[in-house]
């Protein structure tokens, strides 16, 4: 019956469908992501992070860009979890670090990286990893960037960075002499947990909505032919793969299934594909205006094209001489 009721073939209903199915590909990791968040604000003592971190800013910022590899999320989800985060006491720069690091730093983006580009090889009927060239670059890459950001951002307050909201949610140490805060009960905390989530899932999905309209108007309404023509010029092939990135919105548990076919790009700009995208695109550049002033997301967008664009060749050069020995 509800199949029966489907509309004709048209422009409208392709821009319909890409919606859809963009939003239904990212809405399970946004609830993920904010239930974390909820759970991580009732449940997580803030006098953890304190000691599970460095007391070093500095080499808690690199320790931050591993997170990923134990707390695997998608770009999705990591929002929501770094604004918990980040209230609870973690600092700026090592919540960054993980923000940008979380979505290609972890065994599930790796897995699929090697899948899609081919680099598992059959020994014996087993298989193994070969020249995993692409894969390396990729993590090593996303890593790198990932921490240089974090340590630029240990020059800032958190005044500067974050939004008004996020600043008065920040736990304050407690004053000497200060009463404890009544313990809450565990029902409490759970009730407090969920009210916590659906506040940020609201939030959060509000920008991410805005994202994905405007992803899929591109990727049904644009010649994609245009893209052949623009890979030939090598001065237009890595900014442009970057911007495909940005408005494709891909999640970067899939997003090397479509970088993998792209003949017609380089590997260093494949490269710059698999890590601007997880860490910039559409969708998340309004999910960041949840967490960030404005200033700071426009900053993270120029400062990350730039620095990737002009990393990833000489890095995809480095880590191809390296496998070759």
């Amino acid at each position: 019956m509800f199949f029966a009721a489907l509309p004709e073939p048209s422009r409208i209903g392709d821009v319909l469908m890409a919606f859809l199915s963009i939003l239904f590909e990212g809405a399970p990791y946004i609830l993920i992501g904010t239930v974390l968040s909820g759970l991580i604000a009732a449940f997580l003592d803030s006098r953890l992070l304190d000691k599970v971190l460095p007391k070093s800013r500095v080499l808690a910022t690199f320790m931050a860009g591993f997170l990923g590899l134990i707390f695997p999320v998608c770009e999705c989800a990591v929002v929501p979890v770094i604004r918990r985060l980040v209230q609870k006491g973690l600092p700026i720069s090592c919540a960054v670090t993980y923000m940008f690091s979380a979505p290609i730093m972890n065994p599930i983006v790796a897995i699929s990286t090697l899948t899609a580009f081919k680099e598992f090889q059959k020994v014996n009927g087993w298989s193994e990893i070969g020249n995993a060239t692409m894969t390396i670059s990729r993590l090593s890459l996303g890593y790198l960037v990932s921490v240089i950001v974090g340590l630029i951002i240990l020059r800032f307050r958190p005044a500067q960075i974050l939004r008004d909201k996020v600043i008065e949610g920040i736990s304050a140490p407690a004053a000497e002499g200060d009463a404890p805060a009544p313990k809450k009960s565990f029902n409490g905390k759970l009730v407090h947990a969920m009210r916590t989530a659906m506040g940020d899932f609201l939030d959060t999905a509000m920008y991410f909505t805005i994202g994905v309209i405007i992803t899929s108007i591109f990727n049904t309404q644009v010649d994609q032919s245009i893209l052949n023509t623009v890979a030939s010029n090598e001065w237009l092939a890595l900014p442009s793969i970057m911007g495909l990135a940005m408005v494709l919105s891909l999640c970067s548990t899939s997003d090397a299934f479509i970088a993998a076919p792209m003949a017609v790009f380089s590997n260093a700009a494949k490269l710059a594909f698999l890590v601007f995208g997880p860490m910039m695109d559409i969708k998340l550049l309004f999910m960041y205006s949840a967490v960030f002033k404005r200033r700071v997301v426009v900053a993270f967008l120029i400062g990350l094209f730039i620095l990737i664009g002009c990393l990833s060749e000489p890095w995809m050069l480095v880590i191809q001489k390296l496998a070759s020995k």
